[in-house]
């Protein structure tokens, strides 16, 4: 997993984590971006879905990891409009930058 993820994590409020990971696994769930996923991120984040584990540091990072790399656009607009959620969105759009490159 990209360890920069594990640090956009750290800037969401540990309060709001589960309802995040609550949305942003219906994101990836409904995307229709699925064949860009690889088999290891998958794998990763179905181990963490089945512990009941996506509100955890890592389960957090596999998560938004998974979500940007489907639907970017769209989590960003969660992470923004919903839970207003400023230095998360510039730390996604960082990472998001240097996966682009």
């Amino acid at each position: 997993m990209d360890m920069t993820y594990h640090k956009v994590v750290e800037t969401v409020p540990v309060e709001k984590r589960e309802a995040i990971s609550d949305k942003l696994i219906d994101l990836v769930l409904t995307s229709k971006n699925d064949e860009k996923m690889p088999a290891s991120l998958a794998n990763t984040l179905l181990y963490h879905w089945q512990r009941n584990l996506l509100a955890s540091d890592s389960g957090l990072a596999t998560l938004l990891e998974a979500a940007v790399l489907l639907e970017p656009d769209k989590t960003v607009e969660v992470l923004e409009q919903e839970f207003q959620l400023v230095s998360t969105v510039k730390a996604v759009r960082e990472v998001f930058m240097k996966a682009e490159k």
